[in-house]
């Protein structure tokens, strides 16, 4: 059986979330990204709440090429965990490759003072 795109990213997204759990300490940084913009939200698994979210659709986000745009969306949400005293947390690039726009967005959260 071959699998398309969707169905393999699925199932890679699946497999990895078996394993990866967000607490209210280590909240799970997620990733969604489509032809158009990129979101990414930081999520405690155990509560089952969004505690901060942000997207290439944000005002506050510049022009420029899409990867420009993720780093910027990272430094954002860094900024914004930083504030609501979250200094860490877990990685969950979704079944998405790290390459290009979600490494961009991971780079940018570190330089904006995450860890993870």
């Amino acid at each position: 059986m071959r699998l398309n795109r969707q169905q393999r990213r699925r199932r890679i997204h699946l497999r990895v979330r078996s394993k990866i759990v967000g607490t209210a300490q280590r909240p799970r940084l997620s990733v969604y990204r489509s032809n158009v913009a990129i979101y990414c939200q930081l999520i405690d698994d155990n509560a089952g709440h969004t505690l901060l979210a942000t997207s290439s659709m944000d005002k506050s986000i510049g022009k420029g090429t899409k990867v420009e745009q993720s780093k910027e969306v990272g430094k954002l949400l860094a900024q914004k965990a930083l504030d609501a005293q979250i200094e860490s947390v877990v990685f969950d690039r979704s079944g998405y490759l790290y390459h290009g726009r979600v490494k961009a967005l991971a780079d940018g959260a570190r330089e904006g003072g995450l860890k993870f």
